[in-house]
């Protein structure tokens, strides 16, 4: 494959030529036909995940909107989109504003403006695979009433691509750092103790950590989907398309048996109770199916999630490898772009080229960690863009290059942005650039006692942008998987986040701001949460602190120096000089030049 040839990313024109007037009439035409006001059509799948196969991606296919968050409520006279802050500029560039209300949400409550919407009540559909019991909950104040339904969408979408039916293979435990029999043993012990029979898995990063077992089902996302049922004698039932090519029964063993998908409702009848069901995360279909059995189901979290979150030490030094190998393509990247940029014509596209060139080099890369971002000038203020070949932007002087990106590795799962410049940018995008800087800097120097959630720290990168009344629309921080999803919970940076941060769990630290129609910026490193050196003294408190994980410069072109504190001063440097220390002997003549100019001190 050449240099200029893309591996795994590809750029569509768009990516959904047919979405608008058309599919939502027809859908509106079912509606009818049922007997419904509206239908909810959500950016999901049965396995509640992020990210979700061609066959499931109804949201895109009916809207045109291709956000990783959001949802439509289609009513006989309004199709409301509703999207978080990430995508309120994506969204009105995708939908057709014609057809398609824009909503903000969460700051518009579902109910509220379905309780609008339909005054006088109103029956609204919805598929209970794709909705989970507790988002169901919170619009029971709506006043309509909700109707279990099958999927009104497959009904009109003539040419669904089929279920993935991608291979299984094994997770060896040189980089899970634990066998499945003794996550078995472990999580099974927890449901003896607990009295629950058994756990109702149906998060596909659940199943492939428990089992340490990965697929290609998702793009960029290394999972299997199935189902999983985990019985309390550390049995596990594991459910999926039948016609994958399998040949993993050596690795699961005799205690793991292996069913077609269609056999999973009649396993649900058939268990005794309690059965764990985590009413955030599992279908509504699932716990439909169990209380029609007469089934007890003991309501709480999915018992790997947290396990999964708290990363091993096996973990933890594997994610230390991937990211001192995924720098080093950074670095020769970065070397690539301060020689070319300003000299050649370059383009969006060039730069994800080339990234993921570099990246390819390392021989050691599975896949890109989620579709590369850049975004060049007015499309960096686009928090989640994606180059087409429509949009595909020159890079201009004066411009700032948003550029997110990671890669999935077999020992780690890597995350990371930086600003670049193209030639020399304007003062207020110098001055916000070091604002941004000062955010992540804070959150990287803080300790904390353990208790502490993310929502307790998120102000922290934020408060040198509030001291010049700016902000961003977005989450500070979320939680990285291992060699699994790039996006993990429950951990997160966020107003939101209630989940208390524990030794182990790996999240992105990137605050940035956003101007509409002009630029973006964000920086992002990826962090581990460990032991902080305990300091001599009788009441000093055991405290948690944050290791920086990711080990490339950050762009000094961009840095108002005199805006920086001394103890910022002193972190950035310090963080360069491990930067040039660790890098330095693994990188080419050329890069190690051009890193010992971009980690000198400032």
């Amino acid at each position: 494959m050449g240099k200029g040839q893309l591996m795994f990313q590809t750029f569509e024109t768009t990516a959904n030529p047919g979405a608008g007037p058309g599919r939502l009439a027809r859908l509106r035409a079912v509606m009818a036909r049922e007997g419904l006001d509206g239908f909810f059509v959500p950016r999901a799948d049965a396995h509640q995940g992020e990210y979700v196969a061609a066959c499931d991606a109804r949201l895109a296919w009916l809207t045109g909107f291709t956000g990783s968050a959001g949802f439509c409520l289609a009513l006989a006279d309004v199709a409301g989109v509703f999207i978080d802050g990430r995508y309120r500029t994506q969204v009105k560039a995708q939908v057709d504003l014609g057809v398609f209300t824009p909503v903000p949400w969460p700051e518009t409550d579902p109910a509220d403006w379905l309780r609008e919407a339909l005054p006088d009540g109103g029956r609204v559909g919805y598929d209970p695979w794709l909705h989970t019991r507790a988002a169901l909950e919170k619009l029971e104040a709506s006043g309509v009433e909700l109707v279990a339904t099958r999927n009104l969408v497959d009904e009109i979408w003539d040419d669904r691509p089929a279920p993935p039916q991608g291979t299984i293979r094994p997770h060896p435990e040189r980089f899970s750092g634990k066998s499945h029999r003794q996550k078995r043993a472990e999580l099974a012990a927890a449901l003896r103790a607990a009295g629950t029979q058994a756990a109702v898995l149906t998060l596909s990063d659940s199943i492939a950590w428990l089992l340490n077992i990965r697929g290609d089902d998702l793009p960029h996302v290394p999972v299997v989907q199935g189902f999983a049922i985990l019985h309390d004698d550390e049995r596990v039932d594991f459910f999926t398309h039948p016609a994958r090519p399998s040949g993993i029964g050596d690795h699961l063993g005799p205690e793991v048996w292996l069913y077609p998908t269609s056999a999973f409702d009649a396993a649900l009848d058939a268990l005794d109770g309690p059965v764990r069901l985590d009413k955030a995360s599992a279908p509504d279909a699932v716990a439909r199916r169990l209380e029609a059995a007469g089934i007890e189901i003991d309501w709480g979290d999915d018992p790997c999630v947290l396990p999964k979150a708290r990363k091993n030490p096996v973990e933890i030094a594997g994610a230390r490898a991937a990211h001192l190998r995924d720098a080093v393509a950074m670095v020769e990247f970065l070397t690539w772009y301060d020689a070319t940029a300003g000299k050649h014509a370059l383009t969006e596209i060039d730069l994800v080229v080339e990234l993921e060139a570099q990246r390819r080099a390392t021989g050691a890369l599975r896949d890109i960690s989620f579709e590369t971002i850049s975004g060049a000038g007015p499309h960096g203020a686009v928090i989640h863009y994606r180059v087409t070949q429509e949009s595909n932007r020159s890079l201009r002087a004066g411009d700032l290059v948003v550029l997110d990106s990671g890669g999935q590795y077999d020992d780690g799962t890597t995350d990371i942005t930086r600003t670049l410049p193209v030639g020399e940018v304007g003062p207020d995008e110098k001055a916000a650039f070091t604002r941004v800087l000062q955010g992540m800097i804070a959150l990287s120097r803080t300790r904390f006692p353990k208790g502490v959630a993310g929502r307790d720290l998120d102000a922290l990168a934020r408060y040198p942008l509030w001291l010049a009344h700016l902000d961003y629309d977005h989450g500070t921080g979320h939680g990285v998987g291992s060699y699994l999803s790039v996006h993990e919970g429950p951990q997160r940076i966020s107003r939101l986040s209630e989940v208390a941060l524990e030794a182990g769990m790996i999240l992105s630290n990137e605050p940035g701001y956003y101007r509409e129609g002009a630029f973006g910026i964000r920086i992002e490193n990826l962090i581990v949460v460990t032991e902080a050196e305990r300091p001599a003294g009788g009441d000093a408190r055991d405290m948690l602190c944050f290791e920086t994980l990711t080990l490339v410069p950050i762009q000094r072109a961009l840095i108002v120096t005199d805006m920086l504190s001394p103890g910022e001063r002193d972190w950035l440097n310090g963080y360069h000089a491990e930067v040039l220390a660790k890098l330095g002997p693994r990188v080419s003549d050329a890069a190690r030049v051009w890193l010992a100019a971009a980690c000198a001190p400032i």
